[in-house]
């Protein structure tokens, strides 16, 4: 999973009558442990030093936590 897989957006619905500004899009952390049921043989480690830095011995669970509205390299903006 990548980090750009990391984040998911949705458009909620928005109301003739909303008091507030609407935000029409919105986005949501989904995490990579969700994608991995149990843990298979072999998978690839970090080294001690970066397990401890990262805050995860596996990188396949390593999730950076991007700021979802700063705008992406590819030019979209996020929620």
């Amino acid at each position: 999973m990548s980090a750009s897989d990391q984040f998911r957006t949705y458009r909620p619905f928005v109301g003739p009558h909303d008091p507030c500004p609407p935000i029409r899009e919105k986005s949501y952390n989904v995490p990579p442990q969700l994608f991995i049921p149990f843990q298979p043989p072999n998978l690839q480690q970090f080294s001690a030093y970066d397990a401890l830095k990262y805050g995860t011995l596996w990188p396949a669970l390593y999730a950076p936590y991007p700021d979802p509205s700063a705008p992406s390299r590819d030019g979209k903006d996020g929620a």
